[in-house]
């Protein structure tokens, strides 16, 4: 990371930040219960939702006082030490983290607001809170933390509330099921993290350089220019093993599987942990060690095929989902694969530039579903809604205003952000235009199935049980100020990012430039405008086709999908991957796990049964020896004693006289002897 010669300032402003959405969840998570009993549901909300306002709030101020390219620090206190190794509990407060403090914190705001209508009335509300600021102060506590640890207990916190806010409703075996999936998978990618950190930490420390703060080892990471690990260049086997945990958490190819199921959680959830922050981790993290990633070609070549493979593949899949949160889920993990296509070629600024406008447009998108889901009670099925748009006008509005956005509509802000990652991954040093190409696809077939999105849940007439029907209305107001927040938001939020060929100055870019790597694009400003035109018109190509389809002609899908019965079948199960999954990973898994419990049961506990027989066998010998011998000796000498004592207390008979005589009769004994001794003498 470079600091341009800026100063690093030291203040205590950064730790309320995190702290202050810990506060709430301990708060509601402890008292919440008898807080919800006696008073209802408002104390609660006031402390999970003015927990976070607080925290965005000083995070603004905090932001604001930061100097042009500076940087602050927030010294906590020593977290550990272990020999030359001293580990701080401190926060940094740079360019890049200040985006991501402000976007977490502002769209949490948002979502927590939204979720007082969307989750009255539940049983757990004060869970959901709690949960719900525990999941901030991890996701705060991963992009503040000054060093890779804290950022990797950020990491393992952010996946521990997903786990608990996709089981939430924990009494359905479904949705229990779908939370363990989601931690499990990442388990396996937090696996590879681990190693990363472990083989970072070994490398630098063989330099002679102790420390894992992104600055020092920002400053010391050249010296890994050589080595190798396992026969690999260090810095190529560190960046990879890092990604392998980025792909866990940020759902790409081949540990993606879980964030579709996770949509099991309530939409709120689904709208801030999988769309707009804990999902994109991965794409921050990779960011944040740019410093290793632009030394480590192998590592980004990794990263951006395995970006543009999920970026495409997602997108494939996402046609034929007839689940409203499904075709999100799949849109969410495309779009984690344009930002990490984005990062992979080397554009830093880019891929958090996407991360930040997907955090508008996606939780709009996800809040707007969740406000159909709410009116229609609880139906997710697109093929049971239509013509919602006259009675629910304010979500219809929020919902194609961030369509378009997703969509890369000029003058939205997901124009902007991915057509900044188009042009650098074909004009990018680490650029190629097979990487270009498969950004491009994928940005037309999202304009494609948004859209079928937009006509089925909107346009046309209304597909549900007259019984819905008569109960269609528009979310209450707690529900729909958010979504105009994040629809404005959706729309304007990629203005700071306009690029030069379209006569802006890409402020976006320049302002993260001191806290990331900088790679520039090489190539002219009008080729720059063709690849514009070209995605764009991939983009209305795709609109126009879904809606040829779905508005135009609504009975020609039926017929297509008569006539290529077997393909669309292979979509819609999703390429089969998690029966693929199941029939591969999973059981041979099971199957290894039962052989080791017959191992264990037969040759682990044969052999502890077989030593406690022995042992049985050579007590109960020990047992008789002990009986027979030893107790019988001890025995013996205790009956000879008592017999000895038997015949002895015969000689005491209580007679004064037989005492006489016995006492006389011994003293003329001794007189015998003496004489007799005597004589011999």
């Amino acid at each position: 990371m470079h600091e341009s010669g800026a100063g690093i300032a030291e203040t205590s402003l950064l730790r309320w930040i995190v702290l202050l959405p810990l506060l709430g969840a301990v708060w509601n998570g402890f008292l919440g219960k008898r807080i919800q009993r006696r008073f209802g549901e408002r104390p609660i909300a006031a402390v999970g939702c003015l927990a976070v306002a607080a925290s965005f709030l000083i995070a603004l101020r905090a932001v604001l006082a930061l100097p042009p390219g500076g940087a602050a620090v927030d010294r906590i206190y020593t977290w550990f030490g272990a020999g030359d190794l001293h580990v701080p509990f401190a926060l940094l407060l740079d360019p890049l983290s200040s985006v991501m403090a402000l976007v977490v914190t502002g769209v949490s705001a948002l979502i927590h607001l939204y979720s007082i209508g969307y989750m009255r009335g539940d049983r757990g509300f004060y869970r959901y809170f709690s949960f719900l600021n525990l999941f901030v102060f991890a996701m705060l506590l991963l992009v503040l933390g000054d060093n890779i640890l804290l950022l990797f207990v950020g990491w393992e916190g952010v996946g521990l509330c997903s786990y608990l806010l996709i089981g939430f409703w924990f009494a359905d075996r479904e949705k229990a099921a779908a939370g363990m999936k989601a931690f499990l998978v990442n388990r396996i990618g937090d696996l590879g993290f681990i190693v990363g950190i472990l083989a970072l930490w070994w490398s630098l420390a063989k330099h002679g350089l102790f420390s894992l703060d992104f600055r020092a080892m920002a400053e010391g990471i050249h010296l890994l220019q050589g080595d190798t690990i396992l026969g690999v260049p260090a810095l190529a086997f560190i960046g990879i093993a890092l990604f392998v945990g980025a792909a866990g958490k940020s759902a790409q190819i081949p540990l993606y599987v879980w964030l579709p199921d996770a949509m099991a959680g309530p939409t709120p959830v689904s709208a801030l942990i999988h769309a707009a922050t804990m999902v994109t981790a991965g794409v921050y993290m990779i960011a944040r060690m740019s410093f290793l990633y632009s030394l480590a070609p192998q590592a980004l070549a990794v990263v951006a095929a395995i970006g543009a493979a999920t970026a495409l593949f997602a997108a494939t899949i996402g046609f034929a989902q007839t689940d409203i949160k499904k075709v999100l889920a799949y849109s969410t993990v495309s779009q984690l694969g344009t930002m990490m296509l984005g990062v992979g070629v080397g554009a830093y600024a880019a891929g958090i530039f996407h991360l930040m406008t997907h955090a508008f447009f996606k939780a709009c998108l996800f809040l707007s579903a969740g406000s159909v889901i709410h009116a229609l009670g609880g139906e997710q099925d697109l093929r049971k809604m239509g013509g919602l748009r006259k009675k629910m006008p304010v979500t219809f509005l929020a919902m194609f205003l961030s369509t378009l956005a997703i969509a890369g509509i000029p003058g939205f802000s997901g124009f902007f952000s991915k057509d900044e990652i188009l042009w650098n991954a074909y004009a990018g040093p680490h650029g190629h235009w097979a990487l270009w190409l498969a950004g491009v696809l994928g940005a037309g077939m999202t304009a494609f199935y948004m859209f079928r999105l937009l006509f089925l849940a909107f346009f046309g007439t209304c597909r549900a049980d007259e019984e819905t029907m008569r109960h269609l209305h528009e979310s209450p107001r707690v529900m729909t100020v958010p979504l105009i927040a994040l629809a404005v938001l959706s729309v304007a939020g990629g203005w700071v990012g306009i690029p030069k060929a379209l006569g802006g100055g890409n402020h976006f870019h320049y302002y993260l430039e001191p806290a990331v790597a900088a790679h520039e694009a090489h190539g002219s400003h009008a080729l720059e405008l063709v690849l514009i035109a070209v995605s764009v018109l991939l983009a209305l190509s795709g609109i126009a086709l879904a809606y040829h389809f779905y508005m135009k002609k609504p009975d020609l899908p039926a017929r297509l999908t008569a006539r290529a019965r077997g393909l669309h079948r292979l979509v819609e199960n999703k390429y089969y991957v998690d029966e693929i999954y199941g029939a591969t990973a999973v059981r041979g898994v099971l199957i290894l796990s039962r052989a080791l419990r017959v191992f264990d049961d037969y040759v682990i506990d044969g052999i502890v049964n077989l030593t406690g027989w022995i042992a049985r066998i050579v007590a109960l010998i020990s047992g008789w020896f002990d009986l027979v011998f030893v107790d019988g000796l001890v025995n013996a000498l205790a009956n000879g004693t008592i017999d000895l004592g038997r015949r002895a207390r015969r000689l005491q008979t209580g007679a004064v006289q037989t005492y006489v005589l016995a006492v006389f009769g011994g003293i003329l004994a001794l007189i015998a002897l003496y004489l007799g001794l005597g004589g011999r003498a």
